[in-house]
């Protein structure tokens, strides 16, 4: 799962150790938040130059795994 996302990283420095993309002060939340309201990739890196559109598809990437549903067996 690392290397799935290497532009994610955390610094505690960074963004009180929120998940970045690649260290810069752009959080993943920002990113897919932009996403929810309606931007495409193309108008997000546009928007903030740094970016480039693989670090979009990693954050929503990132922020399915985060939300992905597991199912967890009960013991009698």
């Amino acid at each position: 799962m690392a290397n799935t996302f290497d532009r994610i990283t955390q610094n505690p420095n960074v963004l009180a150790g929120r998940a970045t993309i690649r260290g810069l002060r752009i959080s993943v939340s920002h990113v897919v938040n932009l996403v929810a309201n309606g931007m495409t990739p193309v108008q997000i890196v546009a928007d903030l130059h740094d970016l480039e559109e693989e670090d979009v598809r990693q954050a929503l990437a990132y922020a399915a795994a985060l939300a992905q549903d597991e199912l967890h067996t009960l013991r009698a």
